[in-house]
C-alpha cells in the first residue's frame, strides 16, 4: 500500500471518528516515509482523541526538535500541556504557534483563553480581540452559521471578554483626568468614545463631515476656520520666504521626497488620485518634518527657517500618532480624490508656497483657491479633495493642530485616549 493511500485513509477516518483505526493508518505510513509532516501530525491527533497525551506530547517534543518551525506542531503541544501540565506551559506553545501562524486564528483564541486562566487579563483580551476580528475579516465567526459548533460557546465568551474589556480599558484611561476636571469638562469627549465603542449612535448634524476614526460630538461642524481663532498665523506668513527658500533647496537636492501614500497593502493608485491626463504621470510626493509623530531631526536642521516657525505653532502631539508636518507636492494633471479624515479633533493647515494658477481646494463643496503665503485651516473630516490643473507644480505645507474649539482638559483626554486605543490596536494587530 502506498504512503499516499495510507494518508488518505488516515484522513477519511479521523473524518469519520475512528481515531484508533487513523493512528495505525499514519504509523504504517510513516514506516515508509518517516518525515512526513501530516502522517506524524495526524498521528497525534488521533492520539489526543483517543486521551492518550503522553504519547501524542512525546511524539510532538520529538518532531519539534527537528521541526521546530512547525505551527502546527507547537499548537497540539500546547493542547497536550493543557491536558497535562496546565495553562502556563500550554500557554509557552500556543504562543510560539501563534508566532509562526499569525492568522491562525482558531489557535489565537487558545492563547487568549490560556492567558485568561493565568489571570494575564489585558494580555488576554488584546488575543480575543486579535482572534475574533482576524476570524470576522475572514467571513468566520460573524454568527452561529459562520462559527464551528464546538467553538460557538467559547466565540460567545470572547466576545462577553471584548464587550467588558475594551470600554473597561479606554473609560480607564480617562477617569483620572474626569476626577480632575470634572465630568462636564470631559462630557464631550465620554460621548465620543461611547460612539467609538459602539455604545451609543454619534453622527455630526453636517453630512458631509464623517470622520472615518473618532468624532467628538458638539464641536460646531465648520469645513473652514476664521483666522481669528487661529493667532499663530502670524508665524507661519512672516517666515513665509524663508520658508520657501527651503523648499526651493529641496526641490533642488530632491533627497528625502517620498510617495505620501503607500499602496504596499493592496490599495490601488485610482482610489485615491485622478488625472486630467495620464494616471501614471499623477504624483503627491511629500518630504516630511513629522510623519505619525515621529520627528525627522535632519530635515528640520536642513530647513531652519521652516523649524523655527514651526517651532512656534501649537502642533497635535499624539505619541505615534502626531503630527504630521510636509512639504507637500502634486504634480501637474494631479487630483486628489474626495476622502473623509480620520477624525474632527484635530484641523489641517496649508500654507500655500508654490500655486500656479487652476490649482484649488474643495472642502465640503465650498471651494478654496489657495494665496501663496497665506494659511487656511479645513476640518478633514469633512469630505475633501484637492486639484492641480496646471502644468505646473503646486506645493503646500502641510500641518495639523489641535481643534480650536476644544477646551485644554479636552484635548489631554483625547491624547490619552488615542494613545490607549492605538497601543491596544497595535498589540491586537489591527491598523
Amino acid at each position: 500500500m502506498t504512503t499516499t493511500l495510507h494518508l488518505l485513509q488516515m484522513r477519511a477516518s479521523l473524518q469519520a471518528g475512528n481515531p484508533a483505526q487513523a493512528l495505525r493508518e499514519a504509523d504504517l505510513g510513516l514506516a515508509a516515509e518517516p518525515e512526513s509532516l501530516e502522517l506524524e501530525l495526524g498521528a497525534v491527533d488521533s492520539l489526543i482523541l483517543l486521551q492518550r497525551h503522553g504519547e501524542a506530547m512525546a511524539r510532538l517534543e520529538r518532531l519539534l526538535q527537528t521541526r521546530p518551525e512547525s505551527g502546527e506542531g507547537w499548537f497540539r503541544l500546547g493542547i497536550c500541556r493543557l491536558r497535562m501540565s496546565g495553562d502556563e506551559p500550554a500557554r509557552a506553545a500556543f504562543e510560539k504557534s501563534t508566532e509562526l501562524l499569525p492568522d491562525a486564528f482558531h489557535i489565537r483564541l487558545h492563547l487568549a483563553e490560556a492567558l485568561q486562566a493565568l489571570g494575564r487579563h489585558q494580555e488576554a483580551l488584546v488575543q480575543f480581540f486579535r482572534a475574533v476580528t482576524g476570524a470576522q475579516a475572514k467571513g468566520r465567526w460573524l454568527d452561529d452559521g459562520s462559527t464551528a459548533p464546538a467553538l460557538r460557546d467559547r466565540v460567545r465568551q470572547a466576545m462577553r471578554v471584548i464587550d467588558a474589556g475594551r470600554p473597561e480599558l479606554f473609560f480607564g484611561a480617562i477617569e483620572p483626568l474626569i476626577k480632575e476636571y470634572g465630568l462636564d469638562e470631559l462630557v464631550r469627549v465620554r460621548r465620543a468614545l461611547e460612539g467609538y465603542l459602539g455604545l451609543a449612535p454619534l453622527q455630526s448634524p453636517d453630512p458631509r463631515q464623517r470622520p472615518t476614526f473618532f468624532y467628538v460630538p458638539d464641536l460646531q461642524p465648520e469645513p473652514y476656520f476664521a483666522r481669528e481663532l487661529l493667532p499663530w498665523y502670524e508665524a507661519l506668513e512672516s517666515a513665509f520666504d524663508g520658508i520657501r527658500a527651503d523648499l526651493q533647496r529641496v526641490l533642488g537636492e530632491r533627497e528625502g521626497l517620498q510617495p505620501f501614500l503607500d499602496f504596499s497593502k493592496g490599495a490601488r493608485k485610482d482610489d485615491y488620485l485622478g488625472s486630467r491626463g495620464d494616471l501614471d504621470a499623477a504624483a503627491w510626493d511629500a518630504y516630511f518634518f513629522y510623519r505619525h509623530g515621529q520627528e525627522f531631526g535632519e530635515r528640520l536642521q536642513a530647513c531652519p527657517a521652516t523649524a523655527t516657525a514651526l517651532a512656534q505653532v501649537p502642533l497635535t502631539r499624539i505619541d505615534a500618532h502626531a503630527p504630521e508636518v510636509l512639504f507637500s507636492l502634486l504634480s501637474p494633471g494631479t487630483v486628489i480624490k474626495p476622502h473623509h479624515g480620520v477624525t474632527n479633533t484635530r484641523v489641517v493647515t496649508h500654507l500655500p508656497l508654490i500655486v500656479p494658477p487652476d490649482c484649488a481646494l474643495d472642502v465640503g463643496g465650498e471651494v478654496h483657491e489657495w494665496q501663496e503665503g497665506r494659511c487656511v485651516t479645513f476640518d478633514d473630516s469633512f469630505l475633501h479633495q484637492a486639484w492641480n490643473h496646471s502644468g505646473r507644480l503646486r506645493v503646500v505645507m502641510i500641518l495639523d493642530t489641535w481643534h480650536p474649539r476644544l477646551r485644554p482638559a479636552e484635548v489631554l483626554a483625547i491624547r490619552r485616549l488615542v494613545e490607549s486605543i492605538g497601543d491596544f490596536n497595535r498589540q491586537a494587530g489591527v491598523d
